[in-house]
């Protein structure tokens, strides 16, 4: 099968960074789905394990979780899925990714593809559909309803993916006053439209611009992006007995800056369940079978951002580019061999 992967972390620039070849097509184990791969969509853990995980020229490493495709088999114990069912997912940090025309994945950490959407589509949905629900409401542990409330959330990187659909899960499933961040203009339409109430530039003082808006504190703080920058302004307008939730890799954070509010800081990582099997992996597949009903509803909308042809590594490297310089909006989806 043709597939894209790397032998050494090498930069993007570099032709050798990604490349295309030929690889043996994976037979399913008990509880796998064998999915004929028809779109991937790419994510910012693609490029730093590309720079952190080396493979070697006779097993290359194949990058990418999110994908929309066609069940082609199933494993001896698969009960959720059968051949020919359109799915998507995320898939394991631990094995092969999607970057690939052929791909294994446990059935308990798929969902069934939006029928109302393309695979392009869909593509754009998964690691970031899981990303931010598990912030929402396995971290944070919001309430699902619209009862009536004065908290707010403060969603640093609304622009991005996962702040892409935490704004629009937020909006459409509590009651909560939502504030995106973005700095500009394009990324501050993109956050509106995805149902922010509040829009503030993050390249300004957080407390500042809060202020202006009527909210100098929050209870809920969801940091997806530059969270050491934005640390000292975070403590400053985080409620007090409020709750943080962090996704990116920040080198240093004096956590006792919170101790004053009693604050409660969660990090989340999307791959846990799938990496050590939790009792509750399954988890996974419900919510992202909730997120497609979601989107068949009407009440959610793709995150898609931008495509970038199809799946090579040409095209692949492109795509790892625009996610390391930091300025693109959505999600960056590739359709077909």
């Amino acid at each position: 099968m043709k597939a894209v992967g790397y032998s050494e972390s090498l930069p993007v620039t570099d032709e050798r960074s990604l490349f295309d070849f030929e690889a043996p097509r994976p037979e399913p184990g008990s509880r796998d789905l064998l999915v004929r791969i028809e779109a991937v969509s790419v994510n910012p853990v693609d490029t730093k394990v590309r720079m952190r995980r080396a493979g070697t020229p006779e097993q290359p490493v194949i990058l990418g979780w999110d994908a929309a495709g066609v069940v082609e088999a199933v494993g001896r114990e698969v009960t959720l899925f059968k051949p020919d069912d359109e799915v998507f997912y995320a898939g394991s940090i631990t094995r092969p990714g999607s970057n690939a025309e052929y791909g294994l994945v446990d059935e308990r950490i798929v969902g069934r593809k939006p029928r109302s959407l393309s695979f392009t589509q869909a593509a754009a949905l998964p690691l970031t559909a899981i990303t931010a629900w598990e912030c929402l409401f396995d971290r944070f542990r919001i309430p699902v309803g619209k009862a009536p409330t004065d908290d707010a959330i403060l969603i640093i990187g609304a622009a991005g993916g996962v702040g892409s659909i935490a704004v629009q899960l937020a909006r459409r499933l509590t009651n909560l006053t939502i504030i995106g961040t973005a700095s500009r203009p394009e990324t501050r339409d993109w956050v509106t439209a995805s149902g922010a109430h509040h829009v503030i530039d993050h390249s300004r003082p957080l407390s500042e611009e809060l202020a202006r808006i009527g909210h100098p504190t929050v209870r809920y703080v969801l940091s997806l992006t530059h969270t050491d920058r934005h640390w000292a302004e975070i403590v400053k307008v985080l409620a007090p007995q409020g709750e943080i939730t962090l996704i990116d890799d920040p080198a240093s954070l004096d956590v006792m800056q919170i101790k004053g509010k009693a604050g409660t800081l969660h990090i989340e990582l999307m791959f846990v369940r799938a990496m050590h099997e939790t009792p509750d992996m399954i988890q996974q597949h419900k919510l992202l079978d909730e997120v497609s009903a979601l989107v068949d509803e009407g009440l959610i909308r793709t995150t898609l951002g931008q495509e970038f042809g199809k799946i090579d590594a040409a095209n692949l490297r492109k795509a790892h580019a625009a996610l390391e310089s930091g300025r693109s909006i959505g999600k960056i989806v590739l359709t077909g061999f």
